[in-house]
């Protein structure tokens, strides 16, 4: 099998171990909004939200690609978003590659990095079309009487994916430089295709197959297709038409295809709902590594770690340089500056070493220290080494060892108990990529482990600056259950506990509820479980993080920030509440009453504080001066000694006279 070189190498070396956000800044991710401009989508009704305002599909569509582009300011300033309109009779600039944007396709809004200006133009657009409905239809007008092949749909979005479309770039106030010509290349790529049309190529197998193919050829490319199919009550959406026999199995499911009936993730039953179905896939899902697993000597396949749980926190700070006309992010750079010579060095070239204490005896008359009281000269003993490379210490962090995951054995699932979780988990899944055949022996392992009801122990060492870790491979089935929620299958690293990492219960005693408590606690309960039994985290993102980024957001785009607009998602809904199981909640607080442990409470002994020995040489010379120096406490005195570097044994009298000592030298 081919050997393994390209590591997910992190710079900080303080880096908390098994857990890293550093995916949510730098990797990068490119979208393009596929929008569907046929007429049905630029039928007009009535606005939801603003009165007397008439709105159609296509108008929501751009609204939602605003909207996701506005948010990426904040959370990818370096992702790329694009949108590309099909069925419309629009055509594009003239340019020597135009055979390859297919006829009938339009793009609207060039693939490239996030701009304020483009989201400025596209959001004067939108305003536009909500004050005259007709704004869309002169912009993009639809095809008559015909609809363009999704073959070519596809083909127009790979071409546009690859970057290999050259346009112009008009001119503005200021000089812009053109837009790069090539997409990074290390970034996901998806297609956010919308539409309500579900069979826009009928009774043709021909125009059936190449839009497979062609799809088939961009997925392969690295591309990831994500359906946003409308379907309303007036015109309910049949999947089963056409895209279950284009789209992969992964994106419809078989079982969804054979009903015709779609799944929750990319179904959207009123169009209102797009931007929330959206916010569900903003935020790509990233790879926390990509290491090899060693199963035995010279055998070894390829996997992908995932972070179950990880906090998005607030984006670094950066800097701008005003130049008058613009601002500039200011290009940060540490440097390692040698304080005797005042010139930078090369961090390359730093050792690492114990810091150097002081020396008992050094401020005796006759000694050759510096200044600050410490040994000038150090006494190293033959065959030993004081101070170490960057190289050597993070050896002894990672003990030589590579990335990787090494098989150690097998162990009963019942041996591994809730107490041995004391981190967040990751989830491992095969790598094809960097080892071919990585997908069959995985699954072979798995389902061997789960006949067996076994867990692995493997060494982990997912980053080179990390330090190895003795953790469980706990395996998980594929599970699929009604909605379209799926638990892939793979394996759980469940990093294990030191001997340090283990403390006893401060628990002595326990009072257990009653039966009559916990079967009143049970009703109230099943009237507010979670939809489905499952909890999406991205429908409640950190109120705290979202308010900060709506504050950037209007401060960007030169907004107004109501404040009191804001919505927090995470605020329970007390109404509901109450309506559900407000009855019920009450029988459980007349329960409680009864239960004869309700007012039982566990003393809890109080922790004696440290008494505060720290002491200012101010206030110790003003004392030794007054004659009062023998007022203060033996602990004082000798804090005092320590922090000068002076020896702390004998009674109190030789404390008293080797601080005068000291004060009478540092007069």
């Amino acid at each position: 099998m081919p050997p393994f070189d390209d590591w997910n190498v992190l710079d900080e070396e303080e880096e908390e171990e098994l857990q890293d956000a550093s995916f949510f800044e730098e990797k990068r991710d490119v979208i393009l909004f596929c929008i569907d401009c046929s007429e049905s989508m630029h039928e007009l009704r009535d606005d939801p939200v603003y009165k007397d305002v008439k709105t159609s599909h296509i108008l929501t569509a751009l609204d939602a690609a605003m909207q996701v582009q506005k948010k990426k300011v904040i959370s990818g300033p370096n992702d790329w978003v694009g949108i590309l309109l099909y069925n419309t009779s629009r055509r594009n600039e003239t340019n020597s590659r135009a055979s390859e944007i297919k006829k009938g396709t339009f793009i609207y809004q060039h693939l490239a990095p996030i701009s304020a200006l483009s989201i400025q133009e596209l959001m004067s657009l939108i305003d536009k079309a909500r004050e005259d409905p007709d704004t869309l239809k002169n912009v993009s007008p639809p095809l008559q009487g015909t609809k363009m092949p999704m073959g070519d749909v596809f083909t127009s979005c790979n071409w546009v994916l690859r970057d290999r479309l050259c346009y112009s770039v008009k001119l503005r106030v200021l000089l812009i430089p053109t837009h790069p010509t090539s997409a990074p290349k290390t970034a996901s790529k998806r297609i956010f295709l919308i539409t309500n049309d579900d069979n826009p190529n009928p009774g043709s197998s021909k125009l059936l197959t190449s839009a497979r193919t062609t799809l088939i050829d961009l997925t392969q490319s690295g591309c990831q297709i994500e359906p946003f199919f409308v379907s309303t009550p007036e015109r309910p959406f049949d999947v089963t038409k056409f895209y279950s026999l284009v789209l992969p199995s992964n994106v419809v499911g078989d079982e969804q295809g054979d009903s015709g009936i779609l799944p929750d993730s990319i179904s959207i039953a009123r169009i209102d709902d797009l931007l929330n179905q959206m916010r569900f896939r903003e935020q790509p899902k990233h790879a926390l590594f990509s290491i090899p697993f060693e199963l035995g000597k010279g055998f070894t396949i390829g996997v992908k770690g995932y972070g179950l749980v990880t906090e998005q926190k607030k984006g670094s700070y950066k800097y701008f340089v005003d130049l008058g006309d613009r601002l500039e992010v200011v290009t940060s750079k540490t440097a390692y500056i040698d304080e005797d010579e005042n010139a930078e060095v090369d961090r390359n070239k730093a050792l690492f070493g114990m810091k150097l204490s002081r020396v008992a005896g050094a401020d005796q008359p006759g000694n050759n220290d510096d200044e600050s009281g410490f040994a000038a000269s150090r006494v190293v003993q033959a065959g030993h080494r004081p101070f170490y490379n960057a190289e050597e210490v993070q050896s002894f962090r990672t003990l030589g060892l590579e990335p990787g995951i090494k098989l150690l054995g097998f162990m009963d699932t019942n041996e591994l108990t809730f107490e041995d979780s004391v981190k967040h988990s990751l989830f491992i899944y095969p790598d094809e990529l960097k080892y071919s055949g990585s997908k069959r022996t995985f699954s072979s392992l798995l389902q061997k482990m789960l006949k067996k009801k076994k867990i692995a122990l493997v060494r982990a060492l997912v980053w080179r600056n990390s330090s190895p870790l003795f953790c469980a491979l706990s395996p998980q089935a594929e599970k699929v259950e009604e909605g379209g929620w799926s638990e892939p299958a793979g394996f759980h690293l469940i990093v294990l506990p030191f001997a340090d990492d283990l403390r006893a219960s401060p628990l002595e005693e326990e009072f257990r509820a009653s039966t009559l408590s916990k079967d009143a606690a049970k009703a109230w309960i099943e009237k507010l479980l979670v939809k489905n039994g499952s909890y999406p985290p991205d429908s409640y993102p950190n109120p705290a993080l979202a308010y900060h980024n709506a504050q950037l957001q209007a401060s960007a785009f030169r907004e107004e920030f109501d404040a009191e607009s804001f919505e927090d998602l995470t605020r329970p809904k007390y109404d509901m509440i109450h309506k559900r199981a407000g009855s019920l909640l009450k029988e459980w607080k007349k329960a409680l009453a009864k239960d004869e442990h309700f007012n039982n409470v566990v003393p809890i002994a109080g922790t004696k504080r440290k008494a505060d020995i720290s002491v200012d040489e101010a206030e110790v010379r003003s004392k030794y001066e007054s004659g009062m120096l023998d007022k203060l406490r033996v602990d004082q005195l000798k804090e005092f000694l320590k922090n000068k570097g002076q020896p702390v044994t004998g009674k109190k009298g030789d404390l008293l006279e080797r601080v005068g000592v000291w004060l009478e030298k540092h007069a």
